[in-house]
């Protein structure tokens, strides 16, 4: 299956006219995939959506499927902007003999990196059916192959890794990766069920203010869950 053909610049170094078709396509498409999945959103829709005629989606993306992918890659780009910068910092510190204390600053740095990307853009909402569709099977593979490669792959190693350290359980042992999604979960459930959350909060949206309060709350609650796997750690490593 093709790459999909590279974005096109002006001379003056600036985006060409066709990159900005490009992304409306994209968007488009992540709407109508997401809304009607891979079967039932057709190209003829998709197009229209975009505002553009049926033969762009093959001059940019050569077919449907090309299209697909062009989706998947475009959300895990832009998701893996935003998580990068606080793996990286988690990767430095696992590098060093760091403190169970910094060590657990490096999993919430990313944990809260994740949320912001939950709460803050949730009036994003094409990208989470996407996702939802993605997740429940029946769709390209080629899609969750990209997610899992350039996002959740990268995700899952660090938290593991750091979760070793924390916990003195091993990254691969199945406690640790079940402790890692349980604390992921905390604000998965308001991405995944956001109108039984918001109908039991009482609230008619996850506004700026209730997603600082979802973070906060979901923060505390997880440092106090480290420390507390950290201290089961060191005293089995006294008791040795």
């Amino acid at each position: 299956m093709s790459e999909g053909k590279r974005l096109r610049r002006s001379p003056e170094g600036g985006y060409a006219r066709g990159d900005e078709t490009r992304r409306k396509i994209i968007e488009a498409a992540i709407a109508l995939f997401g809304r009607e999945g891979f079967e039932g959103a057709s190209t003829r829709d998709i197009a229209a959506r975009a505002g553009v005629n049926a033969p762009a989606l093959q001059y940019y993306f050569e077919n449907k499927e090309g299209l697909y992918r062009a989706c998947a890659e475009w959300i895990a780009d832009e998701a893996w902007q935003a998580f990068e910068p606080a793996v990286l910092r988690a990767r430095a510190v696992l590098a060093t003999q760091a403190s169970a204390e910094a060590l657990i600053d490096a999993f919430i740095d990313i944990l809260m990196c994740v949320a912001d990307r939950t709460f803050v853009k949730h009036h994003e909402p094409d990208q989470r059916l996407f996702f939802a569709r993605e997740q429940s099977g029946g769709e390209p593979e080629i899609g969750s192959m990209i997610l899992q490669e350039r996002i959740r792959g990268p995700l899952n190693k660090i938290n593991v890794d750091l979760l070793e350290r924390i916990t003195g359980t091993s990254a691969q042992d199945p406690i640790t990766v079940v402790r890692m999604f349980s604390l992921y979960g905390q604000f998965l459930l308001f991405h995944l069920a956001r109108r039984s959350t918001l109908a039991m909060l009482g609230w008619h949206d996850i506004d700026a203010q209730n997603a600082e309060f979802l973070k906060t709350s979901i923060a505390e609650q997880t440092r106090m869950l480290l420390k507390f796997w950290n201290a089961q750690h060191v005293e089995r490593e006294r008791s040795r």
